[in-house]
């Protein structure tokens, strides 16, 4: 059946409304919203369940541009549906100050769900918002009380499709069998290079089915109902998550560049934007032209938006009034609230010379948190029995109609989707976006949990995780050489600047089990960006506090260790675990005569952040004599320690030797650190 008139009117009310803002800003990317107008005006007019008076009504629907490269096809529908997004903001796209930046931005714009843009990370982005879903739902929800009931969109491109992250997140979605997520894949053909034919041939439907996805294919993405019927079954399955591939023409209605690599990534020029509006029967002016009909057919979503959310208000009242406890956590949760006293319990750990490796004192400190802190949840690349980030009372997140045996050794998806601990197997990158999706949807503290040097797989999640200012926590283990044996592919070097570099990151690498305790305290309390735990495989001393200042100090980012030695001539600064060797040398250079002060300097963010008084009391400016320690590149360490400072470090790749002996030989010794200390005076 034809569209109408009014659906076909409103559509190319889409397609035009980004067409002039791509070519006011000569710049951006018209082809995809040209294309994919149909599919997203089906979804949003039909499907979508969003209150635009709220953007962040808990129980909307998420939909997530994965192509985000096409932002104006989302700022065009936000506009038309009645989000706090003015004609003056489409009109600005990609200017200075706006709200419709090049690439969607979660942070910026309202009703934008995810920062897209790097390809296969929204629909990585997807299958954490379903997880997050489905387990708020399977806590949460009661017979007769559905206060969590609502669907992941995501709309995909080719380029999204042959991104490796993609193929790991939409392998474990299927496994999962989260029923409630929906990929629209805006099949059309064309990248920016060229046909895809020159990179990409496989056959998706078949790659799909084999993840374990409900498959539909709709030959013409101009066929309303086509759409509308594969959307419906989509629905209709809540057993596996589903794709449509849904055929297009980028750059639809243009006469010399529809279907063509030249729509994807530039403006159409003035000419081809006025054969485009004449060759679909546009008005040529003025631009930015908005019918009335079709203006008043999308604010349909407004009175339809606040219909269901007050009747999820009904719900949630007859809910609270059923089950008081549940929905007072659950309204805490949704809110980002901690509970009453939820550090109280956190483990305080004795001074013992063996220690622990920090690795170890996180397991213990991550139970107590999980028993106050029902929203933490998350897991490993498959490397639990290493990084010790289970949750041993949390079950295992998993598909309710699955058999497997795992952490928990319960049968047969005994904890289903109500589980804690998720299982991401082998796909570092694919965690990192997920762990973001689940950040995004809100009420939940998710993890991700990998050896340090594995970070690299997943740096552009980790990226965008402090772009979004999500809180998301990234347990890295295994930080430095000292992991011995396993060799240089496996020891973390540069890693340490490399997570520094990025903005609005907290990198932490705690020297013992308190600094631990306390970095995890860091972490839960940092609602508004992410952090990042560098924990060591081997033993560290723990440190007696009574003779060494309390490890609170790591609040502040760096803190004096021995405030009791007066007028210091040289301050050791170390993070982690060569703070020992900080102390140790403290010590035989007291004996030397030399008056040293330790400084653990576990987190730079932190300690930069400090008034310059404080900053000044732990490193005072006139006392230039800093020796900094740490396992890993110098690069950055020149910032704290002057230029009349040096700084012990590892500007080459570590080598295969147990931990003990290979730091000796790369001079990370007690002997070498007073050694170089004395070459100061």
């Amino acid at each position: 059946m034809p569209a109408s008139k009014l659906d076909t009117l409103s559509i190319n009310t889409i397609r035009f409304l980004s067409v002039d803002a791509v070519q006011k800003a000569n710049s951006g990317h018209p082809g995809l919203p040209m294309g994919a107008a149909p599919m997203a005006y089906v979804l949003w007019t039909r499907f979508l369940k969003h209150d635009p008076a709220d953007p962040e009504w808990p129980d909307r629907d998420r939909f997530v541009l994965s192509a985000g490269h096409g932002s104006m096809l989302l700022y065009s529908l936000l506009h038309l549906t009645g989000y706090d997004l003015p004609m003056e903001q489409i009109q600005s796209f990609r200017q200075w100050g706006s709200r419709t930046p090049g690439h969607p931005e979660s942070d910026v714009t309202p009703g934008v769900e995810a920062t897209t843009g790097p390809l296969g990370q929204g629909i990585s982005n997807g299958v954490g918002l379903a997880i997050a879903e489905a387990h708020l739902a399977a806590r949460f929800n009661r017979p007769g009380h559905a206060v969590v009931d609502h669907h992941t969109y995501v709309l995909a491109s080719d380029g999204d499709l042959m991104e490796g992250v993609a193929s790991e997140a939409c392998s474990l979605a299927g496994h999962l069998g989260l029923g409630k997520l929906v990929v629209l894949y805006d099949d059309n053909r064309i990248s920016l290079a060229g046909a895809t034919a020159l990179a990409f041939s496989e056959d998706v439907g078949a790659r799909f089915a084999a993840y374990g996805w409900h498959v539909q294919r709709v030959e013409d993405g101009n066929d309303l109902d086509q759409i509308e019927r594969a959307l419906g079954d989509a629905r209709a399955t809540l057993d596996r998550p589903s794709i449509l591939l849904v055929r297009t023409e980028i750059g639809h209605g243009s006469p010399h560049k529809g279907g063509t690599f030249e729509a994807h990534g530039s403006p159409l020029g003035p000419d081809e934007v006025r054969a485009t509006k004449q060759n679909l029967g546009w008005p040529l002016e003025p631009p930015f032209h908005l019918p009335p009909e079709a203006l008043a057919n999308f604010r349909r979503a407004l009175p339809r938006g606040q219909e269901a959310h007050r009747a999820w208000n009904e719900r949630l009242a007859a809910y609270e009034w059923a089950h008081p406890q549940s929905a007072a956590e659950f309204r805490r949760m949704l809110a980002g609230e901690l509970p009453p006293g939820w550090e109280r319990e956190l483990p305080a750990f004795a001074a013992d010379d063996k220690g622990l490796a920090t690795r170890k004192a996180s397991e213990t400190v991550l139970q107590s948190l999980a028993e106050k802190l029902p929203e933490l949840i998350g897991g490993s690349a498959d490397l639990n029995p290493s990084t010790f980030t289970w949750l041993k009372n949390g079950g295992d997140f998993e598909n309710p109609a699955g058999a497997s045996e795992g952490v928990q050794g319960k049968v047969g998806g005994a904890w289903g989707f109500e589980g804690r601990n998720l299982h991401f197997g082998v796909r570092e990158h694919a965690m990192g976006a997920v762990v973001n999706g689940i950040a995004l949807h809100r009420g939940l503290i998710p993890y991700g949990s990998t050896f340090l040097i594995f970070s690299d797989y997943m740096r552009p999640a980790v990226r965008l995780s402090a772009l979004c200012r999500l809180h998301a926590v990234w347990v890295y283990t295994h930080d430095s050489i000292g992991l011995g044996e396993d060799g240089p592919t496996h020891q973390a070097v540069e890693h340490y600047a490399s997570l520094r570099a990025i903005p609005d990151l907290l990198f932490v690498r705690p020297a013992d089990a308190n600094e631990t305790a306390w970095a995890w305290r860091v972490a839960i309390e940092s609602r508004r960006r992410p952090t990042v735990l560098a924990l060591s495989r081997q033993n560290l001393p723990t440190f007696d506090r009574s003779v060494y200042a309390s490890a609170e100090g790591l609040r502040r980012g760096a803190y004096v260790m021995n405030p009791a030695v007066e007028s210091p001539e040289l301050i050791l600064l170390a993070t982690g675990s060569e703070v020992q060797l900080a102390v140790a040398a403290e010590r035989v250079l007291a004996g030397k005569g030399v008056r040293a002060r330790i400084v653990s300097l576990p987190c730079w963010e932190l300690f930069g952040e400090q008034p310059k008084e404080y900053r000044d009391r732990v490193l005072p400016p006139a006392l230039t004599r800093r020796l900094a320690v740490e396992a890993g590149v110098t690069l950055g360490w020149h910032r704290w320690v002057g230029d009349r400072g040096t700084v012990i470090g590892l500007d080459r790749f570590g080598a295969s030797a147990p931990g003990p002996r290979l730091m000796k030989e790369l001079g990370f010794s007690v002997e070498n650190v007073v050694a170089r200390a004395l070459e100061l005076f």
